[in-house]
């Protein structure tokens, strides 16, 4: 079989361990009408109403898993989800909308959601679900922020290479949900959040914007993303105002409103990271988890896996070949080119295999888990030694689309694309590099 083929299904591999209905029932169970999430224990006969509620691209296939859990019990329960990422449930809506750039419909929703919270007692429980995307999909904008305001602002982040703990600090202080204004509109309910991680180290105040967890962040850590960025001037004024106001802070540690809250991380990008290099060994390759904590522009950090790879290749260091190296994490685009069409997994791609060029005994392969890399219908790509080569026979010269961010349009043209179509599960990305003898 082929490195490419090989690939492929390590990839495949990645995927099904994130699945993230499995994930929730990996960590919670329900015995004798008792759930049990981690270490706490809740006696569902207890409660009065039970509410399941929360944003996410996993967020079908999560509560399909609850459904199974709790079934019956459900009083009601709505979900912001992607465009596309649904699966069958029954008592649990799911209300599809825009992801990156927030829409009318996730308004909507959020403000369903927010009313749920608000009418809830303590003699209720909700059930929150929360995954990579919430915090696109779950847009409640503070009074004086319009959704076009919040959807610039969103333009701006994605075009700068913010990245997420950036992008989610501006978002919690422009939002009357997130930051753990959720969990207060819910007080004093008890509330229960699963949480599937997209987030570098899982810091649950950014995972989704932290509905329900105390947000570590400030006013001024906004103002501060604004300013390294010098984005200032692109903002819309009426985001300027709320944040050089500062009118309202979001809950902090400590706060009485998360006395009644258990947050609990069900699955990451290790999951899916272990069970590619799993996957790999199995098939005969030497395996090294590089490490699942990548950030930073993607095209350098496409560069420096290129330059492991090629040592691998030419030294068997840090690795003897067959080997396979895997990554995972979440970089980030500086786009040069506003007409360009691609995603930072498509970008990795590209930017590494004009480093590899030439050397055939090198695959690599990078792709989201969510099965979309930026506004594309494409996980990520695939690329080796001779990628750029017959690109270049094809009149397709890798360096130019680099140049201007077009790495999906070389791909469609020359080939190389991974599609696996919406996952409903999101652990953010994961990167293969395999080296032959």
């Amino acid at each position: 079989m082929s490195s490419r083929a090989d690939a492929v299904r390590i990839f495949k591999a990645s995927l099904r361990a994130a699945d993230p209905a499995e994930a929730i029932l990996r960590q919670v169970r329900v015995k004798d009408d008792v759930l049990a999430a981690g270490r706490r224990r809740y006696p569902l006969g207890k409660f009065e109403r039970i509410f399941v509620i929360g944003a996410g691209k996993a967020g079908a296939s999560m509560a399909q898993a609850v459904e199974r859990l709790v079934g019956k019990r459900i009083t009601a329960g709505l979900m912001n989800v992607k465009y596309g990422h649904i699966a069958p449930v029954r008592r649990i809506a799911l209300n599809e909308c825009g992801h990156p750039i927030p829409d009318a419909n996730g308004i909507q929703g959020a403000e369903r959601i927010a009313r749920i919270a608000g009418d809830t007692t303590a003699h209720d429980l909700v059930i929150c679900l929360i995954s990579g995307g919430a915090s696109a999909l779950l847009p409640l904008p503070v009074e004086d922020v319009t959704l076009e305001d919040k959807q610039r602002v969103t333009e701006i982040l994605l075009a700068c290479g913010a990245n997420i703990h950036e992008m989610n600090c501006l978002r919690k202080h422009l939002s009357r949900i997130k930051g753990g204004q959720l969990a207060a509109l819910a007080y004093p309910a008890r509330v229960l959040t699963l949480i599937l991680s997209d987030v570098i180290g899982d810091n649950l105040d950014v995972i989704g914007s932290g509905p329900t967890a105390p947000d570590a962040s400030t006013f001024a850590d906004a103002r501060d993303v604004l300013d390294k960025y010098d984005l200032w001037n692109q903002v819309p004024g009426s985001v300027a105002k709320h944040l050089e106001d500062a009118a309202r802070e979001t809950p902090k540690p400590g706060d009485a409103v998360f006395s009644r809250v258990q947050n609990l991380i069900v699955g990451s990008n290790r999951l899916a990271v272990d069970a590619a290099a799993q996957q790999a060994r199995t098939l005969g390759y030497r395996t090294l988890i590089l490490s699942t904590l990548i950030q930073g522009e993607t095209s350098d950090v496409a560069r420096m896996h290129a330059a492991i790879a090629l040592e691998a290749a030419a030294s068997g260091h840090p690795i003897r070949p067959p080997a396979c190296i895997v990554s995972g994490g979440e970089t980030t685009v500086t786009l040069r080119d506003d007409h360009g069409l691609g995603g930072r997994n498509l970008e990795f791609a590209l930017a590494a295999a004009i480093d590899i060029s030439g050397s055939p005994q090198i695959t690599i392969l990078s792709a989201g888990t969510d099965g979309t890399d930026g506004p594309t219908d494409a996980a990520g790509a695939i690329v080796d030694g001779h990628t750029v080569a017959r690109a270049a026979s094809l009149g397709f010269p890798a360096a130019d689309y680099l140049a201007r961010n077009d790495s999906y349009r070389f791909f469609e043209a020359c080939g190389g694309l991974i599609k696996t179509r919406p996952t409903n599960t999101n652990v953010a990305d994961v990167r293969l590099m395999l080296i032959t003898r």
